[in-house]
């Protein structure tokens, strides 16, 4: 037993070494939480591209001080959606069209080569789940609340990578997934037609074909789609 200084009362000592289950699980979870939170801010277009990250805005909003926020902040700029600055803080990372055209190409060329395995390894279990994840989808388009769509959809095309079950392949998709992320948000809100609907539409198809197991059109399937969002996103930032 050891004695709690602060309030006289005894508390049992936790072996040397060892974290209490509820300090191990509360830091994590709130950064959890917090990077969840920014990351979302940013996708959704609340700062424009290039836009400086603002430190003691973005504080006040979360309630929390510098430290946390550039923890995040770091984290958010290995996955490509920031870009920090010596000395200067951090900006949101802004892509030209060249880079659009080429980062859609290989996460295109990366999801199709991921539909093709799936097929071949998925289980029906995970098929199901998929499935479960596309009806709740479904239902956030038809209620036009596009942040949870929004996540339901990048959960689906994760899930399919992950069902191909490569870790080189998953790693990778991985890498390059944060660099677009805004953008593919941003693509559904296209005002010259109705990408939504169209994306809706072709996530039916991709379904479908996963359910087949139909591996060469799952393939082609995805690569469109990809394809696809990557016009549509150009269109919007030229509007």
């Amino acid at each position: 037993m050891v004695l709690d200084t602060q309030n006289g009362s005894d508390v049992t000592a936790e072996p040397a070494g060892v974290i209490p289950a509820e300090a191990a699980r509360a830091p994590a979870t709130l950064h959890d939480e917090l990077l969840a939170a920014l990351r979302d801010y940013i996708v959704e277009g609340n700062l424009d591209d290039g836009a400086r990250i603002p430190e003691r805005l973005l504080c006040d909003r979360f309630g929390i001080s510098r430290t946390p926020l550039r923890e995040a902040l770091k984290v958010l700029a290995a996955e490509g959606l920031i870009e920090l600055l010596p000395n200067r803080g951090a900006r949101v990372r802004a892509l030209s069209a060249d880079d659009l055209r080429e980062l859609f190409d290989v996460m295109g060329g990366l999801e199709a080569l991921a539909g093709r395995l799936a097929c071949e390894r998925v289980s029906d279990a995970d098929v199901a789940e998929i499935e479960r994840v596309h009806h709740d989808m479904y239902r956030f388009y038809l209620r036009r609340e596009m942040h949870d769509y929004f996540r339901c959809n990048q959960d689906i095309h994760r899930m399919i990578v992950e069902a191909a079950g490569n870790a080189v392949l998953s790693a990778t998709y991985a890498s390059f997934a944060g660099r677009i992320r805004r953008v593919r948000y941003s693509a559904n809100l296209a005002t010259d037609r109705d990408r939504w609907g169209e994306a809706m539409r072709e996530h039916e198809a991709i379904l479908d074909a996963l359910r087949r197991r139909a591996g060469s059109e799952l393939s082609d399937l995805l690569f469109q789609h990809l394809r696809n969002k990557r016009k549509a996103a150009q269109a919007e930032a030229k509007g």
